[in-house]
């Protein structure tokens, strides 16, 4: 049975946040995020996206059970952790749409469908009207981490290519817990940019 993709909006959202959840989990676990997350917490923060009738997300399903996903809203909906860069910085909130993860267990990567990840969110985001930025951010980590497997490369060539420009003033803060880790810890966030007019 071939792989499906599947746009869903708000409310058409909260039959999967399970699979979802259980999805991010086991994507940013690895590294450089090398998240311990639990279910309970993925559950309270997919409701963002099903409380955003704006929202998207994409889902990639292999009879029936989620391998990939992608998420996006507008900025105005996102929280005033992921807006407090843009509003220090005299950016308009209303022109930006915010990307989510862009996630797909292992064996389901090198198949294009982070490449058609981008498109659906840019597209939905251009759907929206006035929006002039698209922007994603990405955990901030030194090269010579404990944790970086060997031969690691990062993503940055194929964001370049889509189109995405970072930009190390505009950064955010998040609290994880992350393997070796007894409690949560903040870490940094760097924001890539795209701009369309």
């Amino acid at each position: 049975m071939p792989l499906t993709l599947h746009e869903l909006h708000g409310s058409d959202i909260a039959p999967y946040l399970d699979g979802l959840g259980a999805l991010r989990i086991a994507v940013f676990r690895e590294y450089p995020y090398l998240y311990d997350g639990t279910l309970e917490y993925e559950r309270d923060y997919l409701q963002s996206y099903v409380r955003c009738p704006r929202s998207i997300v994409a889902i990639v399903l292999d009879e029936g059970r989620v391998v990939g996903a992608t998420t996006c809203m507008p900025m105005l909906d996102e929280g005033p952790e992921f807006q407090a860069a843009f509003v220090a910085a005299g950016y308009d909130l209303a022109s930006i749409c915010y990307f989510g993860e862009s996630i797909l267990l292992p064996e389901y990567r090198g198949r294009g469908l982070g490449k058609e990840f981008f498109h659906r969110r840019e597209a939905h985001a251009l759907s929206l009207g006035g929006i002039k930025i698209t922007t994603f951010c990405a955990v901030d980590r030194p090269t010579e981490h404990p944790r970086r497997p060997v031969g690691y490369v990062p993503l940055d060539g194929l964001w370049e290519k889509q189109g995405y420009t970072r930009h190390p003033e505009l950064r955010c803060s998040f609290t994880w817990k992350e393997l070796d880790e007894a409690i949560e810890s903040p870490k940094s966030l760097t924001f890539w940019l795209r701009h369309w007019s």
